[in-house]
């Protein structure tokens, strides 16, 4: 049992759209990412998706709908909704979600990460 320094965290690393491993709960991630740009459209199909925003702002867009969220502020994507993250400017954001979860969904690209790396 360690605390978690998300801050420290962050500043290990300056890639984009690659998400660690921070911590683990219940067959949970808890991974901290870097983003800028759009990412690809995608779903999960058996996995809900929580973004908390850590600093900056991060545009989540929905096929019939957008939300903005700003540091501090999160969002619960369900299972089975299309979406795509996208970041004007770099954002930091922390990622609760199933220990099985891929982060391109039901994407396959240069983006998706297989084994999230534990920092």
């Amino acid at each position: 049992m360690e605390k978690v320094n998300v801050a420290e965290k962050l500043a290990r690393f300056q890639d984009l759209w690659k998400p660690r491993v921070v911590a683990e709960l219940n067959g949970q991630h808890v991974k901290v990412v870097k983003l800028r740009g759009p990412f690809v459209w995608h779903h999960h199909e058996r996995e809900d998706e929580m973004f908390l925003v850590v600093r900056g702002s991060l545009r989540l867009e929905f096929r019939d709908r957008v939300v903005e969220l700003q540091a501090g502020e999160l969002l619960v994507v369900p299972r089975g909704t299309e979406h795509r993250p996208v970041a004007e400017d770099e954002v930091e954001v922390l990622l609760f979600e199933p220990a099985s979860t891929l982060n391109t969904g039901n994407v396959r690209d240069e983006r998706t990460v297989a084994v999230p790396e534990r920092i």
